[in-house]
C-alpha cells in the first residue's frame, strides 16, 4: 500500500514515502523552491547518512543504496549553484547525536535577511568538548585570531574574510539552526583534503568499458564506507596544522584506503613507492571552497581542496590491495555514475572529474 506522510514546519518538508515516489516527489518541490528530506519506511529520522549494501559482480563495484534518508539528491540538475542556500547545513537532526535544529527556511537562510524569532539550539559534542588535540578551546578562555594564519592554525576561509559576531565566526553561507562548534574542531573554517583516485573501468582483455546509454567510458574511483554514518564518500581527512595541502591529500589516502598504518614497514615501503609517484604527477584540483555538510554549524563549518589523481595506464595504484583505514568500515573502486548518492558534496565533485575526463556520469 502505497502511503506519503507530508509535514511542513517553517518551510521545511519532510518526506516518508516508497521509493518509486521520490523523483516525482522531488521535482515537485524543485518548482516550489522548497528543500526535503526522503526516507524509506523504517530509517531513522533524517541526518542525511546513507545505509547502502555494495552489489558486485566480476567486472565492477557499484554501492547500491537499499535505505536513505537524505535531504536532496546530488546530480547535474540538483547541485546547488554557489549562491544557493545550504541544505545539508541544515539537515533536522545535528548528526551523531538526539539534537534537533532550529528549522531555518531558504529566505531565512541568509544572515542578512531580519529574523528576530531565531533562536538556535547550542550544540558542541563531548568528544571536542574533552579538548583534543585537534580541537580549538572555548571562546573566552583563548582569543583566536580569525580571517588569517593564527600560528599553525589556519583561519582563513577559501570563500574570503567572513564576519565575526559576540567574539565567534559567522558561517559565511548563512543560518544552519545549531550553534556552536558541534563535531568540527575549529571556530570557523575546518579545512580538509580530499584524493579522488580514478582509473579506467576495463574488461578481462584491458580495453575500456563504455556506458550503454551515454556512450562514454566508464571511470572508477577508490571510496570508503565512513564509519560515523554508512555514506560512501572520497578517502579524505583534515589538514594538520602546518601541514601542505598536498602532503594531507597523500597522507589521507594511504591511510584511509591503504591503511598504511597497520602494514609492516617493508610492505609499506613499495606502496609509498607507488603512492608517491600517483601523487606526485599533476593532479587536477576539482574544487576549493565551502561545503555543505550536516555537521556545519553557526559558527563552524568545513571547506577543502578536492583533487582528482588518475591512473589512466592502470599500473600504478590500481594494482595495489585496498584494505579501510581506521575511518572506513569498508574501502572499494566503485563506478562513478549520476545513479549513486554520496556523502556531502562528494557527488558533485565527481561530476566534475567525469567531465574533465569526457568520462560517463
Amino acid at each position: 500500500m502505497l502511503w506519503l506522510l507530508l509535514l511542513m514546519s517553517q518551510g521545511m518538508v519532510h518526506f516518508l514515502l516508497r521509493r518509486h515516489w521520490i523523483g516525482q516527489i522531488r521535482l515537485a518541490l524543485t518548482l516550489f523552491g522548497l528543500p526535503c528530506t526522503v526516507c524509506t519506511p523504517g530509517v531513522r529520522s533524517a541526518i542525511s547518512c546513507l545505509s547502502s549494501h555494495p552489489f558486485r559482480t566480476s567486472q565492477t563495484t557499484r554501492p547500491i543504496s537499499t535505505s536513505f534518508c537524505n535531504l536532496y539528491t546530488t546530480s547535474v540538475q540538483t547541485m546547488p549553484s554557489s549562491s544557493a542556500p545550504h541544505v545539508k547545513s541544515r539537515c533536522l537532526e545535528y548528526p551523531g547525536s538526539k539534537i534537533q535544529r532550529f528549522l531555518v527556511p531558504d529566505d531565512k537562510v541568509d544572515w542578512s535577511q531580519n529574523w528576530p524569532q531565531y533562536n538556535p539550539v547550542s550544540y558542541t559534542d563531548p568528544s571536542v568538548l574533552n579538548k583534543p588535540a585537534w580541537a580549538d578551546p572555548d571562546i573566552g578562555s583563548f582569543s583566536p585570531k580569525f580571517n588569517t594564519v593564527d600560528g599553525a592554525v589556519d583561519r582563513t576561509s577559501f570563500d574570503g574574510s567572513y564576519k565575526i559576531e559576540d567574539g565567534k565566526p559567522l558561517n559565511p553561507h548563512g543560518r544552519t539552526g545549531v550553534t556552536g562548534r558541534g563535531l568540527l574542531g575549529r571556530w570557523g573554517p575546518n579545512h580538509a583534503a580530499d584524493p579522488i583516485v580514478t582509473r579506467w573501468k576495463v574488461d578481462a582483455t584491458g580495453e575500456k568499458i563504455y556506458h550503454s546509454v551515454s556512450k562514454l567510458p566508464i571511470l572508477q574511483f577508490v571510496s570508503i564506507k565512513r564509519k560515523d554514518c554508512g555514506e560512501w564518500a572520497i578517502p579524505g581527512g583534515m589538514v594538520d596544522p602546518g601541514e601542505q595541502v598536498s602532503l594531507t591529500l597523500q597522507r589521507e589516502f594511504s591511510e584511509e584506503a591503504l591503511n598504511t598504518l597497520a602494514i609492516p614497514p617493508s610492505e609499506r615501503a613499495k606502496i609509498s613507492e607507488r603512492i608517491n609517484k600517483l601523487f606526485k604527477s599533476t593532479g587536477f584540483q576539482v574544487y576549493k571552497g565551502y561545503v555543505d555538510d550536516p555537521r556545519n554549524t553557526d559558527n563552524a563549518w568545513m571547506e577543502t581542496v578536492a583533487v582528482n589523481f588518475h591512473d589512466d595506464s592502470g599500473n600504478s595504484v590500481s594494482e595495489l590491495p585496498l584494505q579501510a583505514g581506521d575511518d572506513a568500515g569498508q574501502v572499494q573502486w566503485v563506478d562513478v555514475d549520476s545513479s549513486f548518492l554520496f556523502y556531502a558534496s562528494h557527488s558533485h565533485f565527481l561530476e566534475l572529474v567525469s567531465k574533465e575526463r569526457k568520462a560517463h556520469w
